[in-house]
């Protein structure tokens, strides 16, 4: 459970009547992210407040007429999700920066570039925000973000988002080795040859191609094969 003393309140107003709690702002934010997370690492005390700081507690009855529930884990939730949270300069900065870290993440992953087929380094990413002066939000989903930031940056470089689908042979003596790795990406079709080569239809984001390649060659040695489609 977080201290008090490092927990902000998250509040919301409804048909005149205030609710807040105090949680762990970094689990806050992986609620409003839609991420489960256990009610004793999110809340800093088991108590919703209608006024927090004097102490003043919500009238319990008010419970199953504004939130539907008196399950103090989905009232928390809905708290969060649906008011907002007071961060202090320190905290929304330190957020931003992890919400900033996790969308060029994201973009690195997802996209590449066009004119050379290979993926944009973290390093270009984040230069190109900045010079795009892009705006993080740390309460807004890294998906909803991404598109936003790649339309800010795209004047600056040269960048798309893609998928390859790839045709993957795995030799009979690695397929119990790869099998499960494979099963991690979007695996469209699957097909056993009948000298027991597994043949996979393989759908992945342009910018992981060559970890892709690097990690199926490393497992089997180098005796994979790949053909795009």
């Amino acid at each position: 459970m977080v201290s008090i003393n490092d927990a902000v309140l998250a509040r919301y107003s409804h048909g005149g009547h205030h609710f807040e709690i105090y949680v762990d702002p970094s689990r806050a934010l992986e609620i409003k992210d839609g991420k489960d997370v256990p009610l004793k690492d999110l809340v800093a005390v088991e108590e919703v407040y209608k006024d927090a700081k004097k102490g003043d507690r919500a009238s319990e009855h008010l419970f199953e007429e504004i939130f539907g529930t008196s399950d103090l884990y989905l009232i928390a939730k809905k708290i969060i999700q649906k008011g907002e949270l007071q961060l202090t300069t320190d905290q929304r900065r330190k957020m931003v920066e992890e919400k900033k870290k996790a969308v060029v993440a994201e973009i690195t992953r997802e996209a590449y570039n066009p004119q050379t087929k290979t993926p944009h380094p973290p390093q270009r990413i984040e230069s190109a925000m900045e010079e795009a002066r892009v705006h993080i939000d740390p309460f807004q989903s890294v998906s909803e973000q991404v598109p936003k930031v790649i339309n800010a940056i795209r004047p600056i470089i040269a960048i798309s988002i893609e998928k390859l689908k790839l045709q993957v042979n795995i030799p009979p003596a690695y397929t119990g080795q790869v099998y499960g790795q494979l099963k991690s990406f979007d695996v469209q079709k699957e097909d056993w040859l009948n000298d027991g080569t597994l043949r996979l239809i393989v759908q992945i984001p342009a910018g992981l191609e060559n970890e892709f390649y690097d990690k199926i060659n490393g497992m089997t040695k180098g005796e994979a094969t790949f053909q795009k489609l």
